[in-house]
């Protein structure tokens, strides 16, 4: 008989490793140490899986996806999302982490997700202080918050002496990911194309970059279902929904919406497309979105073609004709 091939599921926290094979029901338990490390991927070497599946952790995963990498291993990071919604799907609603391990196993197996190539340490860098800008501003916001609800002069004096320093932080972590960017000469070659577009500017480039490698890679479709700004059907039987979208990357979402407000105004092609948009009768929201999509297909379209924004555009004009929205 044909061995069946390995397919592993591997659930990781600060402490412990846990890795399960689909088929045979084997499981291993490895320390989260360099050491651990190394036993665990040489425990996976030796099953010779077809693909290994492991969440994303915000960070814990990166040591040993960068080992497993290293090893030539075929490795697909996921949502965690995902995975939870395929466990429930599957029956399997307890949740420990030797359970995670054989779930995330069988998810591997039964969904077989593309192996794709972990970002490079300079990528996991922009990643990291992208990520702490973004704590900054959200204690900023919070503190912000605090102080206008507090009366008392010696606590209002504290939280304006911490805004005051959280304020200087961000203008470091500015400056850092500007300096960043322009040490690499791929990323400042890329920076350079994408803020020629009017509306988009260092934080929105940065997020794309750093969140967002495969931009000028994917073809439309493709790159607007990655970042969740294509709408999905929600039709049964006779009835007939509202298109929404769903998933993909909140990061960049959250970026691209905010360049989108603004291209609504300053960018040429994005301002005619919203307004006629808005006079066919869309809602504000729908044509925002159709707008957020249009912008991130022009810049994946620059981008492939390493072309800066040029209006009018044969390009950009064709894009631009092919764009629709689905309400």
């Amino acid at each position: 008989m044909q061995e069946k091939k390995a397919f592993i599921g591997i659930d990781i926290d600060k402490e412990n490793i846990d890795v399960a094979e689909h088929h045979s029901g084997q499981q291993w338990q490895f320390a989260n140490t360099e050491e651990g490390i190394a036993q665990a991927v040489t425990c996976v070497e030796a099953l010779s899986p077809v693909l290994v599946v492991m969440e994303a952790t915000g960070g814990i995963e990166w040591p040993l996806a960068a080992a497993l990498a290293v090893a030539g291993i075929p490795l697909a990071v996921v949502n965690p999302r995902q995975v939870r919604d395929f466990a429930k799907a599957t029956g399997r609603l307890a949740k420990t982490d030797s359970i995670d391990a054989r779930v995330l196993a069988h998810f591997a197996c039964a969904v077989q997700p593309t192996p794709r190539s972990l970002p490079d340490i300079k990528t996991q860098e922009l990643t990291a202080i992208l990520t702490r800008r973004h704590q900054v501003i959200e204690m900023i916001t919070a503190e912000s918050n605090r102080l206008r609800s507090t009366r008392v002069k010696a606590v209002r004096e504290r939280i304006q002496a911490h805004i005051l320093w959280l304020k200087g932080d961000l203008a470091n972590i500015n400056a850092e990911l500007g300096q960043t960017i322009r040490q690499s000469p791929v990323w400042r070659e890329k920076d350079d194309l994408l803020k020629s577009v009017p509306a988009v500017g260092p934080v929105l480039s940065t997020t794309l970059l750093a969140h967002l490698p495969e931009l000028g890679t994917l073809n439309r479709r493709q790159i607007s279902a990655l970042v969740g700004v294509a709408p999905f059907n929600r039709d049964s039987g006779t009835l007939r929904g509202k298109r929404t979208i769903w998933g993909g990357r909140a990061t960049v979402r959250s970026a691209l919406y905010m360049s989108t407000l603004v291209a609504t105004r300053y960018n040429p092609v994005i301002r005619d497309f919203y307004q006629r948009l808005r006079a066919a009768g869309k809602a504000k929201k729908v044509a925002l979105t159709a707008c957020m999509r249009k912008l991130l297909i022009i810049l994946n379209a620059i981008l492939k073609h390493r072309t800066p924004w040029h209006y009018p555009d044969p390009e950009i004009s064709k894009i631009s004709q092919n764009i629709y929205v689905l309400a």
